[in-house]
């Protein structure tokens, strides 16, 4: 509470609250002074924290004089006549009415007809009472709702509709309109009679209405489409408004369906549209389209209003639309839908259905053969719930699907499915629920007439093959994957591991021919098989088999390779995928080359180094070889290994060293890989050289990686591109480290781990990443900074800030030499190359000195920021952040000289100023978090300015009266921009507003001071108690960022006035609302007094004197501080507490002489301890991709 005046006169109420209430006839005037002094002093009477909290809701000034029949009996001890004088006052704060309001809500849960009856005492204080809480918040709505439908008096409904139609017809515009029009919605659906009241006696509602519906605010357009959904649920009120909704509402609501944004918007768009009792307009197909869109749509809401408006329109007139939905595919989608796992979209698709199922059409477009499968299985998971509604209408569905399928249109397509739809019925017919059983005896029924048209079918007749213990009992296919599980876990094994003993060619040949088999009969499965073989060292496993004197075990054997081998390269993981062309060729030469090699392992390696053989067949034979050693090797055959070291491969690519054309298809991938297995470096980059592109030979392996990056002639010559096509198969990698917190510390990637381990040794690549950030396509560069961002904050020994910042320096140059005044355009890559300095920037030690080459950057990044416009958020966020860190984190001399280069820059100068600006706009504003970090720049700007005296090349200016309002009326969910408006306002008080850098200006025209105001010029006593207000109100929203901010810019403010009007600084810390502020704090938990802001703010009251308001918190905050064990507390906690009880006892409130004692033992071994507590080790964070320093807002 916070009057306007140092010493408030009791009793005042305003003139018209007087004469209304005197209008009632008996009710102020009958007020009794002694009974309410009594009732004062029974209050007072109340034990412990109850009573403050139970005086908070009386007006104290006031409530002697007030008659007991306006008190509440019971708890809470609201007072309905304190509730009439305290709400309209403009002296008390918004906190203290809400907790007001607070109150009566909770009362009007607890006891309803207790407060009925005291609200109905005099009806003309009732009417009054409900006028008065009329509009504004949501707990009023609420309110007013509940006691319109409690009292059920016409007068105070004809009231409330009066008001708001006088509220909507007084409104130049729809702005505030949302809570009037978010009222008559709710009132309506709390009395449905209200409905044709509304249309027939406010019928000028509807054009108000319709400005509502064309307002650019999807609250106001979603508060009208409920109202109308509502209106129009009425008969009455419907037929009477038919005319005006297809003459003007139909085409508005079309367009703001088809460009609404959210759910609640869509929704009552659509209930308004297509109410209970039916569609108001004519179901186009613009609607059809919009339905299919909804049950499209992601959102489980949003479906299940496609699918009640579709029932709506179909129970309304079923004959007149259910072709056209049949038509455009709906039963499609909402068979689709009954595999969800929410009820209430299944219960909806169910309904639907069923009546969609009434048209011969549904069932001749084949729909139910479409949809059947997910009927029955959908039915099998229902049953599993406890919802007997569910149940019914699932089995009603399926009852209709089978009495009226055609005969002619089979229902069923395997037996399979007839076995689990009887099962189903089995189950449902055993339910305990007759209603339920009844509906399943129905569909059994409809069942059997189909089961015997089936049991005739000859697929029926024939004998499956079944596999044991399968769960499935289906035909081949289920008995071709319980064979390819059973050689995947007996047969192979068994082979493997005794071949190396003995080797059967009988057995060979049965055991290759059930794995060539197993490739055609489980096609879907053949690509896994195949990489889960090669793995197992199938490859070179077969290899020696194909020249045994065994024409069936070599034909079978080459048969397996090239099916494995065809598989595994038509769907690569470590290359790029072959044309048709290419696998064409390979596949005609695996056909021709693998029977034919007729040499056994070291034999077939000593086949590549004798350059005799260069006839065709002796070609084909050593790219069959080359190919199988390549496939072994990159899906992990670790075998391979023991043999790559003597793969002469070296001798053998000479001969083709200036036409490596001769290779063949695919053959380039294959050498380059082998050539990088051994090393052979100068054979490489000869390869290479000659290669038009590397992307065509590149494999992805981590020997590639470490081979190229780690030897300097590689990396030199190739290391960007190889780079390049690197992260171009890294995608799920980088989104896997994308989505971890900068916190987390999860298990890294294998590939990702073994380029840091490569990057830890060899840091200068990290220049090749920056390249790539600057240089690749915007996807490819966004990897790279995931994965710099990640190896920094996982290294933060590795020192590479002056590596990187030198090359963005160079970078930037470039840039603004060649594009000027337009950097912006020149790369889409420029913002991911600012995130990554910023990051550099962020991760780097306070207290720092700033070298030549961070000053020349600093020049350089304004440089850029002053060619940017606001709305240049991407390029200006990591610039700002950028900007802020090296200010924040350099020493005091650096910050000097870094200023003054900032300051400097007379166009950054002027974007601030738009910037700030722009934060009152109501269109067209930035980001929010790009404007903290302009109000934060700011704020450092004009506090190292006014420190060091710097020159000024160029004024800023801000409208001081908007900046009060921001932060009396701030945004919602935007502490942090509070915060750093905070911090600007608390710069300008320590500097008593003489800024030479910043010059805070009134808005408009202004008035003459009053006289008294003159000393605190240029605020006024009301801007500085309204300040204090809204001060108040950040604080009790308990962020612990906002509530630093917020007792900072305090402690600047009374200093302020203390210095110019001591008795105005001793007002406003001395009102007794500031007990009920502690009392929120404090309760905010267990030993909630230790935080830091709540002891500095105990600090800043007791400091002005007003320990007789808050001697109890004192006293609490003192006994509880002496019990703790205080070693356990945070340097910035002691600091506080430190300087909370040195004022304690500088004012001489240590009374209580063990506390005291306790308390003098616990500052002499604190003193010390918070002399030297250090800030956190962490002062610089990024909250919501905002840098900002902790330091900064706090101290």
């Amino acid at each position: 509470f916070m009057p306007p005046c140092p010493s408030p006169t009791p009793g005042l109420y305003s003139n018209s609250l007087r004469l209304r209430i005197n209008l009632a006839g008996t009710v102020l005037s009958r007020w009794n002074a002694g009974r309410g002094m009594a009732v004062r002093e029974a209050a007072a009477g109340l034990p412990g924290p109850g009573r403050d909290e139970e005086a908070a809701l009386l007006f104290e000034s006031a409530h002697y004089r007030h008659d007991s029949r306006w008190l509440l009996p019971v708890s809470p001890r609201c007072c309905l006549a304190c509730a009439l004088e305290l709400l309209p006052e403009p002296g008390v704060s918004l906190v203290r009415k809400k907790h007001v309001l607070s109150g009566f809500r909770d009362a009007l849960m607890k006891h309803a007809s207790l407060v009925v009856q005291l609200v109905a005492q005099d009806q003309k204080v009732c009417i009054h009472f409900i006028s008065m809480l009329f509009g504004e918040t949501e707990k009023k709505t609420w309110i007013l709702i509940q006691l319109t439908t409690q009292l059920k008096l016409e007068q105070t409904i004809h009231c409330l509709l009066d008001e708001c139609h006088k509220e909507l017809c007084s409104m130049p515009s729809m702005r505030g309109s949302l809570a009037t029009l978010t009222l008559l919605g709710k009132l309506v659906d709390a009395v449905p009679a209200l409905a044709d009241k509304l249309v027939m006696e406010h019928g000028d509602l509807m054009e108000h209405l319709l400005r509502g519906l064309v307002y650019p605010n999807e609250g106001v357009q979603a508060s009208v489409c409920y109202l109308y959904g509502k209106l129009y649920s009425s008969p009455v009120a419907a037929q009477m408004l038919l005319g005006h909704f297809r003459e003007k509402l139909c085409p508005l609501f079309l367009s703001t369906m088809d460009g609404a944004q959210t759910k609640e918007l869509q929704i009552n768009c659509l209930g308004a549209q297509v109410p209970p009792s039916g569609p108001v307009c004519v179901v186009t197909g613009t609607f059809r389209c919009l339905f299919l869109q909804l049950l499209l749509s992601r959102d489980e809401t949003l479906q299940v209003a496609s699918a009640q408006c579709i029932t709506a329109v179909l129970v309304h007139s079923p004959a007149k639309h259910a072709l056209a939905f049949i038509h455009a595919d709906i039963p499609e989608f909402l068979f689709e839908h009954l595999s969800s796992s929410s009820e209430v979209l299944v219960w909806s698709c169910y309904n639907c259905l069923i009546l969609l199922a009434e048209e011969p059409l549904f069932f001749s477009k084949c729909h139910t053969v479409y949809g059947i499968e997910s009927v029955v299985r959908s039915l099998q998971g229902s049953l599993r719930m406890n919802n007997t509604e569910l149940h019914k209408q699932g089995l009603l569905l399926f009852a209709e699907i089978l009495t009226r399928q055609p005969e002619e249109i089979k229902l069923f397509t395997s037996s399979a499915m007839c076995r689990d739809a009887g099962r189903a019925l089995r189950e449902a017919v055993s339910s305990p629920v007759l209603e339920v059983a009844a509906e399943a005896l129905k569909a059994i029924s409809a069942f059997l007439r189909l089961a015997m048209e089936f049991q005739r079918e000859p697929s029926a007749q024939e004998n499956p093959f079944t596999a044991p213990s399968a769960e499935k009992e289906d035909t081949l296919e289920a008995f071709s994957e319980f064979l390819l599980s059973a050689c995947d876990s007996l047969c192979i094994p068994m082979v493997m591991r005794y071949w190396e003993q003995a080797t059967h060619p009988a057995v060979m040949e049965v055991f290759l021919s059930v794995l060539h088999s197993l490739f055609v009969i489980v096609p879907h499965m053949k690509e896994k098989f195949s990489k889960k073989l090669v793995a197992m060292s199938s490859l070179l496993f077969c290899l020696p088999l194909l020249p045994l004197s065994h024409s069936a075990l070599n034909q079978v054997c080459s048969s397996f390779l090239y099916y494995m081998c065809i598989s595994l390269l038509s769907a690569p993981e470590k290359t790029g995928p072959p044309s048709q062309e290419e696998l064409s060729a390979v596949s005609e030469l695996l056909q021709h080359g693998l029977p034919q090699i007729s040499s056994r392992g070291p034999e077939s390696l000593a086949l590549l180094s004798d350059r005799q053989y260069v006839e065709e067949a002796a070609r084909q034979r050593q790219y069959c070889i080359l190919l199988l050693f390549y496939l072994a090797y990159i899906h992990e055959d670790r075998s391979v290994l023991r043999a790559v070291h003597f793969f002469p491969v070296t001798s053998w690519l000479s001969l083709f060293v200036g036409d490596w054309s001769l290779l063949g298809p695919l053959q380039g991938v294959f050498s380059l890989f082998i050539l990088c297995l051994q090393a052979v470096v100068g054979t490489i980059r000869k390869f290479l050289e000659d290669t038009p592109d590397l992307h065509r030979v590149y494999t992805h392996n981590p020997l590639l990686l470490r081979l190229f990056l780690l030897h300097p002639e590689l990396m030199r010559r190739f290391g960007h591109r190889f780079l390049e096509l690197w992260f171009s198969w890294e995608e799920s990698s980088c989104e896997e480290l994308d989505g971890v917190p900068s916190a987390g510390q999860p298990t890294l990637p294998a590939s990702v781990a073994a380029l840091f381990h490569i990057l830890r040794s060899s840091p200068s690549i990290l220049l090749i990443l920056l390249d790539l950030i600057c240089s690749s396509p915007v996807d490819i560069a966004r990897r790279v900074l995931i994965v710099l961002k990640t190896f920094l904050r996982r290294n933060e020994d590795v020192q590479v800030g002056g590596l990187i910042r030198g090359h963005f320096l160079m970078i930037l140059q470039h840039l603004l030499m060649e594009h000027g005044s337009s950097p912006s355009g020149a790369s889409g890559n420029l913002p991911l190359l600012l995130n990554l300095l910023s990051l550099v920037q962020l991760r780097n030690e306070s207290e720092q000195e700033l070298d030549s080459m961070a000053m020349k950057l600093l020049h350089q990044v304004s440089k850029l920021c002053g060619t940017c416009s606001p709305a240049d958020s991407d390029i200006l966020q990591p610039s700002f952040n950028f900007l802020y860190c090296s200010l924040h984190q350099a020493t005091l001399g650096s910050q000097r000289r870094a200023a003054a280069v900032l300051l400097s820059s007379t166009a950054l100068i002027e974007l601030l100023e738009k910037m700030l600006a722009l934060t009152w706009a109501e269109e067209g504003s930035p980001r929010t978090g790009l404007l903290c970090s302009a109000w934060l720049l700011t704020a450092s700007f004009s506090a190292q300015q006014h420190k060091g005296s710097l020159q000024v090349h160029q004024t800023l200016s801000v409208e001081l009266d908007q900046v009060l309002k921001a932060l009396s009326v701030p945004k919602r969910k935007a502490a942090l921009l509070s915060a750093a408006i905070l911090r600007f306002l608390r710069t300008a008080l320590q500097q008593n507003f003489s800024s030479a850098l910043v010059a805070l200006l009134p808005s408009g025209a202004q008035s003459p001071p009053a006289p008294e105001d003159t000393v605190l010029a240029p605020l006024g006593t009301s801007q500085v108690l309204s300040l204090v207000i809204g001060l108040q109100n950040l604080l009790v929203q308990k962020d612990p960022l906002l509530s630093h901010a917020c007792v900072g810019c305090l402690e600047a403010l009374l200093d302020y006035v203390h210095a110019r009007s001591p008795h105005v600084a001793l007002h406003v810390a001395c009102q007794p609302w500031n007990r009920f502020l502690m009392f929120t704090l404090l309760e905010a938990g267990e030993n909630s007094f230790l935080k830091p802001e709540i002891l500095r703010l105990m600090t800043l009251f007791v400091r002005f004197q007003s320990s007789s308001i808050l001697s109890q918190e004192v006293a609490h905050v003192l006994q509880g501080a002496a019990s703790t064990d205080l070693s356990t507390l945070p340097g910035s906690t002691l600091q506080a507490l430190h300087g909370f009880f040195l004022q304690v006892q500088s004012m001489g409130l240590l009374t209580d002489h063990s506390v005291a004692q306790t308390l003098q033992a616990s500052l002499e071994s604190l003193s010390p301890r918070a002399s030297l507590a250090q800030p956190p080790l962490q002062d610089m964070l990024c909250l919501g991709g905002v840098s900002v320093s902790l330091s900064h807002i706090r101290d």
